[in-house]
């Protein structure tokens, strides 16, 4: 199996969401299910059956968020990627409709939560992988081939 694929930014937020999780979220979590567990009647107490529920999310979580970062690989920027797209990129594309896209390309774990993130193994990526300012790419689309040209490429240093 081949390592994912991660900028450093989206490394450092993954640690930082599981130490959140961890050290903060849990203990919070885990005070109010013993505060709640002993008022009683587990079965009709809200506060205990949803903060348990929560509880197993965070772990669950975790447990996912761990195993994500023993599997990825850190990847930074070289000066030598200056002029051609690659992992980490910022792209500044334009369609002949002179409609422009601006994305970063990352690793599928950094992508939600942003809209101007795109996964590297997206289309839209892998067309732009190379490139240059002013090459011309064809995205492949389920509705059909679509022409873009590069504006911009930039990278975060």
């Amino acid at each position: 199996m081949r390592a994912k694929l991660i900028t450093r930014e989206g490394h450092q937020k993954l640690k930082d969401e599981v130490d959140f999780l961890w050290r903060k979220e849990r203990p919070r979590i885990t005070e109010i299910v013993t505060w709640a567990a002993g008022l009683g009647d587990r079965s009709e107490n809200a506060d205990y059956q949803y903060n348990k529920r929560r509880l197993r999310e965070i772990d669950r979580r975790v447990r996912f968020l761990r195993k994500v970062l023993e599997d990825i690989q850190i990847v930074d920027y070289h000066p030598q990627q200056d002029g051609k797209v690659f992992f980490g990129a910022w792209v500044t594309l334009e369609d002949d409709d002179e409609k422009t896209l601006r994305f970063r390309i990352v690793g599928g774990e950094e992508i939600y939560g942003r809209d101007d993130y795109i996964s590297i193994d997206s289309p839209m990526a892998k067309a732009c992988l190379g490139k240059q300012v002013d090459d011309e790419l064809v995205v492949r689309a389920p509705s059909g081939d679509k022409t873009w040209y590069v504006l911009d490429i930039q990278y975060e240093k």
